[in-house]
């Protein structure tokens, strides 16, 4: 189990009052300086083992304060709380005293759907539903559109980090003050008024922390001025296991320390009633150079924490969905805690992006491939697909030197002809296969150029490409098997009954126990060739009707348009089909 330390740190209200508690162990004397105290010092007692302690009266929510720390050598150094759960500014402002207060109003009544129903829409406060070009998206405006992702058939929302960060607007990913809710984007009860109103719409809340490193200029950095080797001090390795490429390493062998991250866990699902966590980069937690199945820079102190953080995550909220991007795709990272795993409920499967953009001839400097895509549908971890979160674009696969898929197919906009197909296709495969499937914002409306920090996502193209917007309703009715005819999108078992490298064409069977109304069969054209009588041998004998025709004109009016309402197998098992360009359809068996 988790270590424990017994003290509560932060700020505790009472009537009258509050406590204060920080953690200092080199400090010589702390003291706390706030409008509660008229700006003068108040010395905090210490309790031993490094905890400063102090009962002040009349704080009120609202209040302003600031840690001032005395170190051995007469340093009077001025702090942040590390647990403050707000920040007045998150570059150089001071700890505010919050109200604990809210109204959830009947948000107990909310249940997570089940694992193999769930559709993931990543979304960055920031940029998502703008105001106008000069001012950042809220929470308040992000609610806004939560009928729209209700509608859209989204019950999986993984906010981007929305902690205290530097810059304020940026992605989250370099975190100051992991406590606290970023207050351009609305602040503590900002997001939880934003939890409550998703939970009305039944749709769940998964959160991305940070944790392999902490911004190199935050309060944490030698916080009450001990450090060895110039480095972080007490909250980070001091040796080179402290450097990451974003900022110092949190020392992760130190109990006190693991007990901050542990403890921002439950603030999260029990504060805020998140209902799942992201936890970034698992493998720079893990390994100094960001490596697998390499021993001499692995941490050892990482894996036991993992494992506690999904121990304590479970432990609060069983059915919450816990997600690890680790990056080498490892199947101990799902893997059971009983069985040496760290026990994370799925990871992001980095290839899935890669693959697609390889069958597509994305990929630059290569031919079009569907090698990668034969081995994502042979690949699941520990036997269950659903351990897998899988997307066609991502943050970062449309980031950093990259594109969205829509503009790598098209780089004068991402709007021709074969740009929407190719997106669409990449969808359509992402939103049939099995794991848990994820939208990046946008994505559903062709939403282009390269994701950044502050481009707001352009709405119109709600308008101008409606039939792509509805061609990813009726996939997602597909998956949700809306209409009782396509229950096996939902189900673990997966077989690729074609493919045919030289045309780019794949066939592939999903099915859950099989029958009329769940077996559903997926047949991709990954080329740009048209195929008047193509014939396929289909796994199973019969009429199948066709439920999603990727190509039909309501989607776009200058699809290719073919007709294909069914299909009958022949004697022999084979069918001939029309294959368009791009084409995807959707099969399954008439119900009586």
């Amino acid at each position: 189990m988790p270590h424990q330390i017994k003290k509560k740190l932060g700020v505790t209200l009472y009537r009258g009052g509050a406590e204060f508690r920080v953690w200092a162990p080199f400090a010589k004397q702390v003291f706390i300086s706030g409008t509660f105290t008229a700006g003068e010092k108040q010395p905090l007692t210490s309790e031993g083992d490094g905890y400063w302690f102090a009962l002040i009266r009349n704080v009120e929510p609202g209040h302003q304060y600031k840690y001032i720390i005395e170190t051995p050598d007469g340093r009077l150094l001025e702090k942040n709380d590390p647990r403050a759960r707000a920040i007045t500014s998150s570059d150089k402002g001071f700890s505010v005293v919050v109200d604990n207060n809210f109204d959830w109003q009947n948000d107990a009544n909310f249940a997570m759907p089940p694992r193999q129903d769930q559709v993931i829409y990543e979304l960055h406060v920031g940029t998502f539903n703008r105001p106008d070009a000069a001012t950042s998206g809220t929470f308040d405006s992000a609610i806004e559109k939560l009928d729209y992702l209700r509608d859209l058939g989204i019950n999986i929302i993984e906010l981007m980090p929305i902690t205290s960060m530097a810059f304020s607007n940026g992605w989250g990913y370099a975190p100051n003050h992991i406590f606290s809710v970023e207050s351009m984007l609305g602040g503590r009860h900002g997001l939880m008024k934003f939890v409550r109103q998703c939970h009305t719409r039944g749709i769940g809340v998964v959160l991305d922390v940070v944790y392999n490193h902490f911004y190199g200029d935050t309060d944490l950095w030698q916080f009450d001025g001990w450090s060895e080797n110039d480095r972080g001090g007490i909250y980070f390795y001091n040796d080179e296991r402290g450097d990451t490429p974003w900022g110092g390493r949190p020392d992760f062998g130190r109990p006190e320390v693991r007990q901050f991250v542990l403890d921002n866990i439950t603030m999260w699902l029990n504060e805020y009633h998140m209902d799942g966590l992201r936890v970034d980069s698992t493998i720079y937690m893990r390994n100094t150079e960001g490596r697998d199945n390499d021993p001499e820079h692995d941490i050892a102190d990482t894996w036991s924490l993992l494992q506690d953080i999904t121990e304590l995550a479970h432990k609060i909220k069983p059915d919450s969905l816990i997600i690890a991007e680790d990056a080498a795709c490892n199947p101990a990272i799902t893997a059971p805690r009983a069985n040496n795993g760290c026990g994370f409920d799925a990871q992001w499967e980095l290839g899935w992006p890669h693959a697609l953009r390889d069958a597509l001839g994305l990929t630059a400097g290569t031919a079009p491939t569907l090698q990668g895509i034969r081995y994502e549908f042979s690949h699941s971890y520990n036997g269950n697909d659903f351990e897998r979160v899988i997307f066609s674009d991502s943050h970062d696969t449309a980031a950093n030197g990259s594109v969205r898929l829509n503009e790598a197919a098209d780089p004068t906009g991402g709007t021709t002809l074969y740009a929407r197909e190719k997106a669409l296709l990449a969808d359509a495969v992402t939103l049939t296969s099995a794991g848990i499937p994820m939208i990046l914002q946008g994505s559903e409306f062709l939403q282009d150029g390269s994701f950044n920090d502050w481009a707001a996502l352009e709405w119109r193209k709600t308008e101008k490409y409606a039939g792509i917007l509805l061609a990813h309703k009726h996939l997602l009715a597909l998956r949700h098997n809306a209409y009782d005819t396509t229950r096996g999108l939902q189900g673990n078992s997966t077989a690729l009954f074609h493919t045919n490298d030289d045309n780019c064409v794949i066939g592939y069977h999903r099915w859950d126990k099989g029958g009329t109304g769940d077996d559903v069969l997926v047949i991709v054209n990954f080329s740009d060739q048209h195929f008047d009588h193509y014939d396929i041998n289909l796994p199973l004998p019969g009429h199948w009707h066709v439920r999603f025709n990727s190509s039909w004109h309501g989607y776009s009016k200058d699809f290719r348009g073919v007709h294909l309402s069914s299909v009958n197998t022949h004697k022999n098992g084979t069918a001939t089909i029309t294959l368009p360009p791009y084409g995807v359809y959707i099969l399954s068996q008439e119900v009586a």
